[in-house]
Order: C-alpha cells, then structure tokens, then sequence
C-alpha cells in the first residue's frame, strides 16, 4: 500500500500591504505667502514714494545763491528753516558767514533770525542740505536775503527756505519700516509653521512605513 503524500508547504503566496496614505497636506498653504510679501513691498514701495515726493517737496522751495544773495518770496508766517545747500552740508563743515534777511516789499517783516539747534540733513540725487537757521516771519511778502563774509563758496552753493523736514522723513521711514518689519515677520512665521508641519508629517510618514506588516523570508 502506498502511503499518501505529505503536502507540500504551502508558498508565500501574494500579501498585501497596508493601503498607502497619501501625504499631509502642509497648512498654510503656499499662498499664504502673498499676504506679508506684498506688505513688505507696500512698505518698500511707500518708502520709494515718500522719498521721491520729499525730493519734490525740497525743490519747490525757494532759493538764492550764496555769495550772490537775492530775494526770495515768503507765502506764510510762522517759522520757516533756512538750509545751507553746498559743499560740508552732510558733514556739517560749514565756512562762517552771516545772513542777513530784510524786508523787500511794503507789508513784509520778519521778527527773528536764530540758529537751527537740531541736526537735519538730507541728500536727494546732487542736491545736499542741512538746516543752519530758525526764521519767524510776522507778515509775509518778499524780502532780501543778503550773506556778507561768504567768499570762495563753490558754484551752486544756496540757501534755501521752507518748512522742516524733519518730521516728513521721520513719518515715511517709521511707516513704510513698519509695513517691511511686518512683512517679513509674516513670512518668517509662515515659514516656520511650514517648516515645523512638514517635519512632523514626515515623521508621521516614516513611522507609518516601519510599521507595515513584511511576509517572512523563505525558510531553510
């Protein structure tokens, strides 16, 4: 009689993985990144703005030559801030001179000439300035500017009359640095949320692969 033949060990046969789950989808999305760039560019483009409307502003004010002197007409009274516009402006080495400033038409009158106290400065493009004088006028009108003792002064050398400056450039460079600060803050913090969800999201991934379950090798 023969006897019946062991089974044969069954093969590894087909095995099924786990199904695969599809990646995280990292919040915020790249989107979010428009938001605090353009801010950083409205503060970039305010700063270019305001530069360029304080360059106008500075031009449209009244002007004469210094050794030459000549008249200049006063729209208001109130305070108005004299600028030396020459060579040493931005370094503050000025050459001594005096300035004299006398009523030129009926009705005008200045009250006082003092020295400017406080450090203002600018320089737009070949154009560099600094504030030398206070001037009140009491009534405006035209009047005759005169800077005796000021010889040897290098061509295009002025003094120029209009308000102060200094809170115009200190508006625009605090606002449009504002907006750029928080422009890059948002990007920064965007980043940073991104850059911490991914890395978990892929921790996540490698955990979920080491986990899925292997068929064994073949037995000896």
């Amino acid at each position: 009689m023969t006897a019946p033949a062991a089974p044969e060990p069954a093969g590894d046969g087909p095995h099924a993985d786990p199904l695969a789950v599809p990646p995280a989808r990292i919040r915020p999305g790249r989107v979010w990144y428009l938001l605090p760039l353009l801010v950083f560019l409205g503060g970039v483009a305010l700063l270019v703005s305001g530069l360029l409307s304080l360059g106008s502003h500075i031009d449209s004010f009244p002007r004469v030559a210094i050794p030459a002197g000549g008249q200049v007409s006063l729209s208001h009274s109130g305070g108005y801030v004299v600028y030396y516009e020459g060579p040493g402006a931005g370094s503050g080495h000025i050459p001594a001179f005096r300035v004299r400033v006398m009523p030129a038409a009926a009705g005008a009158a200045a009250a006082s000439l003092t020295p400017y106290t406080t450090s203002v400065t600018y320089s737009l493009g070949s154009r560099q300035g600094r504030a030398v004088l206070s001037l009140q006028v009491s009534r405006p009108g035209r009047f005759l500017v005169e800077t005796p003792g000021a010889s040897g002064l290098a061509a295009g050398t002025d003094l120029a009359f209009g308000d102060s400056i200094a809170g115009r450039i200190s508006g625009v460079a605090v606002f449009s640095g504002l907006l750029m600060f928080v422009g890059l803050a948002g990007l920064a913090v965007i980043l940073g949320i991104r850059i911490a969800k991914t890395r978990r999201a892929r921790a996540a991934a490698s955990a979920a692969a080491a986990s899925r379950w292997s068929p064994p090798g073949p037995q000896p």
